[in-house]
């Protein structure tokens, strides 16, 4: 009996220790079989020798790493190549990574793997570099390239007209979230390789809408057809006949800003030929005095102010001033600001 028993005991030991051989042999047999369930960036490499693993991420994996990296903005594009951002791929760490997960876990768990068909659940993160002073250098260019400053509304000035000149919108790339787009798509290894740019839209601090605000007051000179007309809001709001300077001492042309203002204002000679005995004195307000009325000051001693020749209207006829009749140049005065643009063409 006891002798049975002993068999017994013997021959299920004999069994459990080749079982266990068997075990042992199996797996060291596949020590450089890659466990089912094992992927690399997606492509599944489970149950490949590593001559095949290398075959499959060379084709599936390396090669759409070759595509461009491709941004848009609107219409426009800008291309990056692997080339260009010195992108690398370590195939061979690739799989090396690969085959060392796949004996990552104990003996028994592997042979328990093989025993009932199960498998890892491990997707291997590629082994892709690039330069990223080389990423950095192509998002400057892209963002050089598509920001621009913002531009404020304003007037198109003419000696007759106003015309209103529409702001534009201001673009400013994001280039840190563009460079974080451009670094995931040199890795990423399907279709998804082009990279939209986010960019702020900055406003014109001056819309068309409130361009008339900042012109609530415009005088333009038309000196061709000696008129002289007064805008309010960018609207015409009257226009006058004036005398301008003649040939020689011609009213200066350009855009200048109503410098000063006075009421039968003193009359500061200038010390010209032209002025004879009276260059370089002053003329109180009087009979004598040319300047009546008012006086705008414009530039260099050229003004708009008010004559009682009134029969020169009309004609080049002044030493560079702008003359109107006296309750015209009033009526002006009263309502033109210190400041205000004025347009001489």
């Amino acid at each position: 009996m006891r002798s049975r028993r002993f068999l017994i005991v013997a021959v299920f030991v004999v069994l459990l220790l080749s079982g266990a051989v068997g075990a042992y042999a199996y797996d060291h047999s596949q020590r450089d079989t890659i466990a089912n369930g094992v992927a690399v960036g997606g492509v599944d490499v489970g149950g490949l020798e590593p001559a095949e693993a290398r075959t499959r991420l060379q084709q599936e994996l390396v090669e759409p790493l070759r595509e461009p990296v491709v941004v848009t903005f609107e219409k426009r594009r800008f291309v990056l190549s692997p080339r260009q951002a010195r992108v690398a791929v370590d195939l061979d760490g690739m799989v090396t990574e690969a085959v060392e997960r796949s004996r990552r876990s104990s003996f028994f768990a592997r042979v328990g793997r093989s025993l009932t068909g199960g498998s890892l659940d491990a997707d291997l993160r590629p082994q892709v570099t690039y330069d990223p002073k080389a990423v950095d250098r192509f998002v400057g260019r892209v963002a050089e390239r598509l920001d621009r400053a913002p531009k404020d509304a304003t007037v198109a000035f003419a000696g007759s007209s106003l015309g209103e000149v529409a702001g534009q919108d201001g673009v400013d790339v994001d280039s840190r979230r563009l460079r974080r787009g451009v670094a995931r798509a040199l890795r990423r290894t399907d279709d998804a390789r082009t990279v939209k740019v986010r960019a702020a839209v900055v406003r014109p601090k001056v819309t068309t809408a409130q361009l008339a605000k900042q012109y609530p007051v415009v005088i333009t000179v038309d000196r061709a057809a000696f008129r002289l007309s007064l805008w309010k809001n960018l609207r015409l709001a009257k226009s006058y006949t004036v005398a301008i300077g003649q040939i020689g001492l011609d009213t200066p042309a350009g855009l200048y800003e109503i410098q000063n203002k006075a009421v039968d204002p003193v009359w500061s000679v200038p010390n010209s030929a032209w002025a004879g005995d009276l260059a370089g004195t002053t003329v109180p307000p009087g009979p004598s005095n040319p300047i009546k009325a008012r006086w705008l000051g414009i530039f260099d001693g050229a003004g708009i102010h008010g004559t009682d020749a009134v029969y020169s209207l009309g004609t080049a006829a002044s030493h560079g001033c702008v003359r109107m009749a006296i309750p015209d140049v009033i009526e002006l005065y009263d309502q033109t600001p210190v400041g205000a643009p004025i347009y001489i063409a």
